[in-house]
């Protein structure tokens, strides 16, 4: 079989386009490969698909292709142009790669393959090209994937933020918890990042969200509430988040009790802070015998810990008035503890009660969005930071938006 002919079937060229030369140079380790269509040859137009003769061609241009036996490849062409008498002069669609693209359909396929699989440094030299080329085919195919996502809103979402740089640098990621994808990404984590996501559907399209689970960052909130009908119903407060309070609030009155007993030589409460922050559940096998006699002994700390430990069962009760009434018997007892930190974290979780209690009428949490978010800080570690912001919400997109990211092939 000539090479010509060899190199139609490995590009997959249909009439009227055929290979017309290649060239291999074992020095370079190159292989050139060039193809062209007949004369008189006649096209669609990319717009409108109306057969036109050829009106001319623009300058020869060369895409890379899959290597050939490891000989880096490429394919060039000069792209005609037809003359539409709809809409003007337009360059053809060209059968191997995408228009404004340098790489063929196929190979971009296998780096969108390979990108999945590995960091964008190592992709860039298992691929043998640059790394802004790398970058380059993660752009490309993220706004493919973009572009062809249907216009639909998901019905349980997730709104939280991720630290993004060092300091207080947010970004703002909504995502669909039944299909545990990244469905938006804002920078910052005020109102206007959660407006922007809501601002793309209509009315009708935001009435089929029956429910959104968030932190108790009050943007966030009354972004839901600019944008849904019945949104004190919707809001549903995380249990992760609101236990954070309390967890937080137990580990203050450790810290403040441990200072007092170290103080008078008493050493019992040093270092226990991570046995205080485990769930009874998940204590260490090895932690058993002391935790015990930590948790019946005369400590405030103790004391913090169970009434933590209480709230957690409120999610344990199928019924929404079973919940509300444990959660006035926590309240008082929280109250009237007389720890501080106990007492401010229970009038947090009170002044966001509809919230909590929402979770009855929908029984959802962000643990999904919480996965993402371990997701997000692996893509984050693993690339060793990013030049900026934009690669970051790339990175996001093309590894968890659920996208359709490859090229149509011939």
């Amino acid at each position: 079989m000539r090479d010509t002919e060899l190199y139609r079937h490995l590009l997959g060229l249909q009439a009227p386009w055929k290979v017309s030369r290649v060239e291999l140079s074992a020095t370079d380790g190159r292989v050139d490969v060039w193809v062209e269509h007949p004369a008189r040859t006649r096209f669609g137009c990319p717009d409108c698909e109306a057969v036109v003769a050829v009106y001319d061609h623009t300058d020869e241009r060369s895409w890379r292709h899959l290597d050939s036996c490891a000989f880096v490849t490429f394919l060039h062409a000069r792209p005609p142009r037809v003359a539409c008498p709809e809409h003007g002069v337009r360059q053809v669609r060209l059968p191997w790669a995408e228009p404004h693209s340098r790489f063929t359909m196929l190979f971009e396929r296998l780096a969108i393959e390979v990108l999945s699989a590995c960091d964008v440094a190592s992709a860039a030299k298992l691929l043998r090209i640059s790394w802004d080329e790398a970058w380059h085919l993660m752009d490309r195919a993220v706004a493919r994937g973009l572009a062809a996502k249907p216009a639909t809103v998901p019905v349980h979402l997730g709104v939280d933020e991720k630290a993004a740089g060092k300091g207080h640098d947010y970004i703002t990621v909504v995502s669909d918890l039944d299909a545990g994808t990244v469905e938006y990404i804002a920078d910052e984590r005020r109102q206007a990042s959660l407006d922007g996501y809501f601002e793309k559907f209509s009315a009708e399209q935001l009435d089929g969200i029956a429910a959104v689970a968030m932190d108790m960052w009050e943007p966030f909130a009354a972004s839901v509430r600019a944008h849904l009908d019945d949104a004190e119903d919707k809001i549903v407060f995380d249990r992760y988040h609101l236990m954070r309070y309390l967890t937080t609030a137990v580990d203050t009155v450790r810290k403040q009790e441990n200072r007092a007993l170290a103080a008078a030589g008493d050493k019992s409460l040093t270092g226990s802070k991570y046995l205080w922050l485990y769930s009874v559940e998940n204590l260490p096998a090895r932690h058993h015998d002391r935790f015990a006699a930590l948790r019946t002994g005369d400590l405030k700390t103790a004391r913090a810990w169970a009434i933590k430990e209480s709230l957690r069962h409120l999610w344990s009760y199928r019924r929404r008035g079973w919940g509300a009434k444990h959660f006035k018997r926590w309240y008082f007892w929280a109250t009237h503890s007389r720890l501080k930190p106990i007492i401010e974290a229970a009038r947090t979780l009170k002044r966001h009660e509809a919230g909590l209690l929402a979770y009855f009428s929908h029984r959802i949490t962000n643990a999904g969005a919480e996965g993402l978010n371990s997701r997000i800080q692996a893509i984050r570690v693993s690339a060793r930071g990013y030049r900026n912001r934009e690669h970051f919400k790339t990175a996001i997109y093309f590894h968890l938006g659920g996208l359709q990211l490859y090229p149509a092939t011939p």
